[in-house]
């Protein structure tokens, strides 16, 4: 590379996430020039390094060693132990995200998309400066902006990235804590505080609202709460972490000491903050392109994922909601579709499935009850247990349910909610109901494998149909 060269591409990426990946990937297949640049030594962004995959991991981990679903079922108690081995825990996270970013190097590779390591930043709307690159200018006819979002910190909470964490740093533990703090009850302080739990250790779960998860049905946010304090998490709920302070010796297991709202101090060994992300904008220098920036540092766009500048795109975390791994990956092949007038994905489906990794397993998509209500929508509800069904029992499952939801004249499934193991992979075929209007009476028609958690859809359809005609129908 010739000093002060310049490099001329069709496209430019920053940000090599499963949003920035997917793009370009996307352009070079379709015979475009395209440059990826990432300023983290490691490849994947949060979805491979730090969010989606790492907290995934952890909860099976947390399930191998807990025995949660086989303890007990063959009269004796898990066999493995953990031993309180923080690279034991951390062994399987590690491999997972190394072998997906292999994976992301070589579809890279294979598509003939140029990699540039460092910190991107906007010399004017065209033309882009990479740190460790200062001989050369990248330029290009588009730029995709995909940098994805980092943990927000508030003021007043001192973090030291050992014992007072974010959502980033908890994956660098170089010991299990004695006991865990952990405030924000969206879906990442759910997740780890199940995983924690599970783990043996003590955990509490601290939230200023009186809600986790307000997305939730009602009815499915209470059973996950209810479940959550029967593994021995103290949910706190609708109060406010005022001061976070470190007291006493460095191995104090009562060193973290957290002030509430009203009056009470707190110990822990350990603190996680994990209450709201901001938008990987600050370092772009965006004012040099004429980009604008919204609240919590995110870009602002419009259907087609364009931003103010008509060739600058931005897609995933970056953008803010959904901020999920699945729409951010098809929102940067929706971005690429529009720009290079590539028509085989213009747009993808409103309707939504959420995947909430706790333990149990919470997933949801369509209408929840209280929706129904605000919007003036006749419906009724069903009902099933896992417990109830053979395949629950062979599973070892004693919690657990599937709530469906109906429009009440056309007897159409409006909202499918789920708690429970494989909740995040069954709601697929709720999915498909609510996208192809599917009737219960069209529910109950299908025939499943037997025995299987599927069955759920049919006796959850059997509940609604005995409650709207005045009777119940005995699952299984």
């Amino acid at each position: 590379m010739k000093p002060g060269s310049r490099q001329q591409f069709d496209l430019i990426v920053i940000g090599a996430g499963p949003a920035g990946e997917k793009a370009a990937v996307k352009a070079a297949y379709f015979g475009h020039k395209v440059a990826i640049i990432e300023k983290e030594a490691h490849l994947g962004g949060a979805g491979i390094q730090t969010g989606t995959l790492p907290s995934k991991t952890l909860k099976e981990t947390a399930l191998y060693f807990s025995g949660k679903y086989t303890r007990g079922l063959y009269g004796e108690a898990p066999h493995q132990q953990l031993d309180k081995c923080v690279q034991k825990f951390l062994h399987r996270q590690r491999y997972v995200s190394k072998t997906v970013e292999d994976q992301l190097y070589q579809n890279l590779k294979i598509h003939g998309v140029t990699l540039f390591k460092g910190r991107a930043s906007f010399l004017n709307p065209h033309e882009v400066q990479v740190e460790g690159h200062e001989s050369t200018i990248l330029s290009a006819r588009f730029i995709l902006i995909a940098t994805g979002s980092y943990p927000f910190h508030p003021s007043h909470i001192p973090f030291d990235q050992d014992r007072i964490l974010d959502s980033d740093s908890i994956l660098r533990l170089h010991r299990l804590p004695h006991s865990l703090c952990i405030v924000g009850a969206g879906v990442i302080g759910c997740e780890y505080a199940t995983i924690f739990a599970h783990m043996g250790l003590p955990v509490t779960l601290i939230n200023s609202q009186k809600q986790l998860l307000p997305f939730l049905d009602l009815h499915i946010a209470h059973t996950l709460v209810h479940q959550m304090r029967k593994d021995g998490i103290q949910v706190v709920l609708g109060f406010d972490v005022e001061k976070v302070w470190i007291e006493g010796e460095e191995d104090d297991p009562h060193g973290v000491k957290v002030k509430m709202s009203q009056g009470d101090v707190l110990e822990f060994d350990m603190f996680l903050y994990a209450a709201g992300r901001s938008g990987n904008t600050k370092h772009l220098k965006l004012e040099h392109a004429g980009v604008n920036i919204g609240q919590r540092e995110q870009i602002p766009v419009n259907a087609n994922y364009q931003s103010n500048v008509s060739h600058i795109y931005a897609v995933g975390d970056v953008i803010g909601f959904p901020s999920l791994a699945s729409t951010s990956m098809d929102q940067g092949r929706v971005a690429v579709g529009h720009m290079f007038g590539i028509t085989d994905l213009d747009s993808f489906s409103k309707v939504l499935p959420y995947g909430i990794y706790t333990i149990p397993e919470v997933s949801m998509v369509g209408l929840t009850e209280e929706q129904c209500k605000e919007q003036g929508i006749p419906y009724y509800v069903g009902i099933a247990h896992h417990e109830n069904l053979p395949r629950g029992k062979i599973l070892g499952v004693h919690d657990g349910l599937m709530k469906m939801i109906f429009e009440k004249e056309s007897h159409t499934v409006i909202g499918v909610h789920i708690v429970g193991p494989l909740a995040t992979e069954m709601i697929h075929y709720g999915l498909s109901l609510i996208e192809n209007k599917r009737t219960i009476y069209q529910v109950i028609a299908t025939v499943f494998n037997y025995p299987t958690l599927h069955d759920l859809y049919k006796y959850a359809s059997y509940d609604a149909l005995g409650s709207l005609k005045g009777f119940k129908i005995k699952e299984a």
